[in-house]
């Protein structure tokens, strides 16, 4: 019974590791392609009908690229440093409940998460966490001035913006009552979503999510015009590869947590009244459908503020994540627990 329910578990975690490098392959199809509409081009459009194949064609380009590790640079740490971030961009999403559990003709139930644990919120912030340890390493293994900077630049930025995200998610745990990304979701059923109780909140996230996935106008760490390649200035090959894919996984992760927080996951409107039509398990497939439209709108909100919004200076970085979000964090985190205090103690106000 124990090896059937770890092989379920395998089967899950490598079905989320699949659908997660694919969405990373065709995001930077769909980035080449948003970027070009925006500046009045036509994109890739060579490798097959439409250029739908150019994500395999970059792929393939990736494995077939000389290897090289600078000589002064130390080697096993320069592997290590993208091994830790593809690593951890993949085990991001674990606990997000992508679907309600299914029932099957067998009576079986299938559940659409790899892992639900009743602190999935910190578990997150855990592994997120960890990842700025994956560029400190690699650029710093470089032994290289310009990725040494930005592994500074990274590591100072990513932890700074944490400060206000966590705060963030602190006001929407007072109103939820709950750690589990499933009770999240699931309070969110027959009510609000909640943005509706908490738009300041998701406001400072998504802001800082940006920074987190060191996306413009918050590519400091690696931006071209300053820092050559910033922290993976010297990588090559599959090396390279593993620090884009982890940023667009990345990516991919907070678009899927921001949609499970904050707009209902996979609830919708009017999903009872679509269950005598539909069934329970085309309205649960219908959900999960929905969720992942979600998560492509967030993905394209990203693309588009890259190709809109110019880069930062490093010292407006730095001044709105200390001087403006971490204090709106803080007055959100103290107008949620004055409202509640007002409204008899509501988990949501």
């Amino acid at each position: 019974m124990l090896s059937t329910v770890l092989i379920y578990k395998a089967l899950i975690a490598l079905g989320v590791f699949a659908v997660s490098l694919v969405i990373a392959m065709y995001s930077t199809y769909g980035e080449r392609k948003i970027a070009a509409f925006i500046q009045d081009r036509v994109g890739p459009d060579r490798a097959g009908p439409w250029g739908i194949l150019q994500p395999l064609a970059d792929g393939g380009k990736m494995f077939l690229k000389e290897e090289l590790i600078p000589g002064i640079a130390n080697k096993w740490l320069f592997i290590l440093g993208p091994s830790i971030s593809m690593f951890v961009a993949n085990i991001s999403s674990v606990v997000i409940p992508w679907a309600r559990p299914m029932v099957m003709e067998d009576g079986s139930t299938f559940h659409f998460q790899v892992s639900d644990i009743n602190i999935g919120v910190l578990y997150v912030f855990g592994v997120v966490s960890i990842g700025v340890y994956g560029i400190m390493i690699g650029g710093w293994a470089s032994n290289n001035k310009y990725s040494l900077l930005g592994t500074l630049r990274a590591s100072s930025q990513m932890i700074s913006y944490e400060l206000a995200m966590g705060l963030s998610l602190v006001a929407l745990i007072m109103t939820t009552g709950s750690l589990s990304l499933n009770d999240i979701v699931e309070k969110q059923d027959a009510d609000f979503c909640n943005f509706v109780y908490q738009p300041l909140g998701f406001l400072i996230f998504i802001i800082c999510a940006f920074a987190e996935c060191n996306r413009a106008p918050f590519d400091l760490p690696e931006s071209e015009s300053e820092l050559v390649g910033g922290y993976h200035t010297e990588f090559t090959s599959m090396k390279l590869g593993f620090y884009l894919f982890a940023e667009y996984i990345n990516m991919f992760a907070s678009s899927a947590l921001m949609a499970t927080l904050y707009f209902g996951g996979y609830h919708f409107p009017f999903e009872n009244e679509l269950i005598p039509s539909l069934g329970e398990n085309g309205v649960r497939i219908l959900g999960f459908v929905l969720l992942m439209g979600k998560i492509i709108f967030f993905i394209f909100l990203f693309m588009w503020v890259r190709w809109t919004i110019p880069r930062f200076r490093y010292d407006q970085l730095m001044n709105l994540g200390w001087k403006s979000l971490l204090p709106l964090s803080i007055l959100n985190l103290v107008l949620t627990g004055i409202i509640m205090a007002f409204t008899e103690g509501w988990l949501k106000f």
